[in-house]
């Protein structure tokens, strides 16, 4: 790896950073263009390009901050393609930062030839994914797509084949990747689907499907984690029996835990018509009652194998008071009818460059901020403690967590994986480190944990005082009397064998 101050070396520096979709964070950040001023200003000899949302829409999560704010910095912004400029650049021709590429053909070789990149990265081997694209484009395109969405800017979908998915994972998968996740989609169960171009919504293609994933596991057979992200309600609401059977499909190659993210967006009719979303309620209720049809039971790893998200976005045209209202009543409606949701997403709306909501800005979000304020803590406090108890119940084991970040006396930690719970362990847990834990509480967007098994004979006090039952000075009687060597010595220390039971119960080892 190379430092900032060893740049200076190099002939070309790429810089790709940037989102366009907002997110919440946890040990790293996007950089912030106060950081690549501060860190690549004095940074001379190499040509200097950005790439990624940054150039194309500017930084912060509204694309506040423009590209000109770094515009001095880089000799060249980039707003289409990355690697399709890098490439005439490089042949030392006109290299125009517009340009995007007509198909994937193009970039077959890059992604294959530049997988060994990820050896580079500070996580690697353990703790890093790589998100594979499917295809670019959307099929709604065709009656202008949702009002705050690039994806319809990008026209129909161009599909990549999947000889040429399936070889860059197996490239990865060479060089050490073991968690995967097919992404960058509007949706999934659209992949390579029938009649594409002619309908808003195509009828989906199992067989594409079968094909893409099968290939996948045979070219990556160890894979750790293999999850998906976006899907359409409206698709699958409208083809249940092709995409019950596609989640079934993705079930058999994938790993538990999985997430299909869907774009609810609103629950108003008026906002649904004024911005032309893709799906009513009740084609949201039907669509997540299908996945949890057949992804509900649970997997290996503790968490059901395959369930839906729920995205909404504030902010658009036609939005009232009334559209709180009908918002809550579709997650009352859901939880009420006992299916689940793995996270529900609310966030505001982002008026991108080229979208029909780039006009009206966010003046609507301003005016009902303080309504999009109570609107999420009500969610949180009614709505999403519910159902995080019923996606993981107390007592489940969570497998191969990963140790993250401390945080005050807390360890946190989290899987790999499509939008992973954030686990809170009491105490400092070795940082860096893949674990099992046993759920001991809920709170509105996380749960709390205890290392499975307790290792009795190292575990921090923090964590011994957070056992159910234990305590402060419980958890200090059993720190005098270490090391403990079996079942029958812990129960002459606490001297209460209904606690001493319990705690057994919880996983302990005298290892």
């Amino acid at each position: 790896n190379v430092t900032i101050r060893e740049l200076d070396v190099f002939d070309i520096v790429v810089v790709v950073a940037g989102m366009a979709v907002p997110g919440r964070y946890l040990s790293t950040y996007p950089a912030h263009p106060k950081e690549i001023r501060k860190y690549l200003e004095g940074i001379n000899r190499p040509v200097k390009i950005l790439c990624g949302p940054a150039g194309r829409f500017g930084f912060g999560v509204a694309g506040g901050v423009k590209p000109r704010e770094v515009r001095n910095v880089f000799d060249f912004v980039v707003k289409g393609d990355g690697e399709i400029f890098l490439k005439e650049f490089l042949k030392g021709g006109d290299a125009d930062p517009d340009a995007t590429r007509e198909d994937y053909t193009e970039i077959r070789e890059f992604a294959i030839r530049g997988a060994g990149i990820v050896k580079q990265h500070p996580n690697y081997p353990d703790y890093i994914i790589a998100e594979i694209e499917t295809y670019r484009g959307c099929p709604r395109s065709i009656t202008g797509g949702c009002s705050f969405c690039i994806e319809p800017l990008k026209g129909l979908p161009v599909f990549r084949e999947v000889k040429d998915i399936v070889a860059e994972i197996s490239s990865l998968y060479q060089h050490g990747i073991r968690h995967f996740r097919i992404g960058s989609q509007p949706c999934i169960f659209s992949y390579r689907a029938i009649d594409t171009g002619r309908e808003e919504f195509p009828k989906p293609s199992p067989d594409e499907i079968e094909r893409l994933f099968r290939g996948i596991r045979n070219v990556a057979p160890d894979v750790k984690t293999l999850h998906v992200d976006n899907a359409n309600p409206g698709v699958i609401a409208r083809f249940p029996d092709e995409c019950k059977r596609i989640a079934k499909i993705i079930i058999k190659y994938h790993t538990p835990g999985d997430v299909a993210a869907f774009g609810a967006e609103s629950a108003d009719p008026r906002v649904i018509k004024e911005n032309n979303l893709k799906a009513y309620p009740e084609d949201v209720i039907k669509a997540v009652s299908i996945i949890n049809e057949v992804g509900s039971k649970r997997g290996y790893n503790g968490l059901p194998e395959f369930l839906p998200g729920l995205n909404f976005v504030f902010g658009l045209k036609g939005e009232s008071k009334e559209t709180f209202v009908h918002d809550f009543d579709l997650l009352k409606e859901i939880l009420d009818r006992g299916l689940m949701i793995r996270r529900i997403n609310l966030r505001q709306v982002i008026p991108l460059p080229g979208t029909r909501m780039y006009e009206v800005g966010n003046r609507i979000m301003k005016r009902h901020m303080e309504l999009f304020r109570r609107f999420k803590r009500m969610v949180r406090e009614k709505i999403d403690r519910e159902m995080l108890r019923r996606v993981i119940p107390e007592g489940t084991i969570m497998r191969d967590v990963y140790t993250e970040i401390h945080i005050g006396k807390i360890t946190f930690a989290r899987q790999l994986g499509s939008y992973p719970i954030l686990v809170g362990i009491p105490g400092k847990i070795e940082l860096g480190k893949f674990m099992d834990v046993r759920i001991i509480d809920h709170g509105y967007r996380s749960v709390t944990a205890l290392p499975y098994p307790i290792e009795i004979n190292s575990i921090p006090a923090e964590t011994l005082k957070a056992v159910p039952g234990i305590g402060e000075k419980r958890a200090l009687r059993i720190i005098m009397n270490r090391p403990i060597k079996d079942e029958k010595e812990l129960f002459r220390i606490l001297d209460d064998a209904d606690v001493t039971r319990k705690f057994l119960e919880v996983g302990v080892s005298f290892s």
